[in-house]
C-alpha cells in the first residue's frame, strides 16, 4: 500500500499517535528555522546579496537553469553560458 491515498492516512494516524497531535506542526516549523531565529531567510529565500552578487532567488533561478540544461532528454541543448545570462539579467 505504500505510495497511495491510504497508506499515506495510515501513516498519519500511526505518526500522531507515536509523536503527538501537533507532530506535523512541530516538525514543519523546524524546516526554514536552521537555528537562526525568528523570521530567518536564508537559502534560496534570502534577500540578502552574497559575495557573487546575487540574492538567493536569482541563484535559485540559474541553479534551475543549469539543472534544466543538463537534462537527459535528447538532443535540443543551447549554450550553458547563453542561458545564465539571460536568466541573471531578467
Amino acid at each position: 500500500m505504500p505510495g497511495t491515498r491510504e497508506g499515506a492516512a495510515k501513516t498519519v494516524l500511526t505518526n500522531k499517535k507515536k509523536h503527538g497531535e501537533d507532530f506535523y506542526k512541530r516538525i514543519g516549523s523546524k524546516g526554514g528555522a536552521n537555528g537562526k531565529g525568528p523570521g530567518y531567510k536564508g537559502g534560496f529565500a534570502s534577500d540578502k546579496v552574497g559575495e557573487d552578487g546575487l540574492t538567493g532567488r536569482q541563484r535559485a533561478s540559474i541553479a534551475g537553469a543549469i539543472g534544466g540544461f543538463k537534462s537527459r532528454r535528447g538532443p535540443a541543448k543551447k549554450d550553458l553560458e547563453e542561458e545564465i545570462r539571460k536568466v541573471s539579467n531578467e
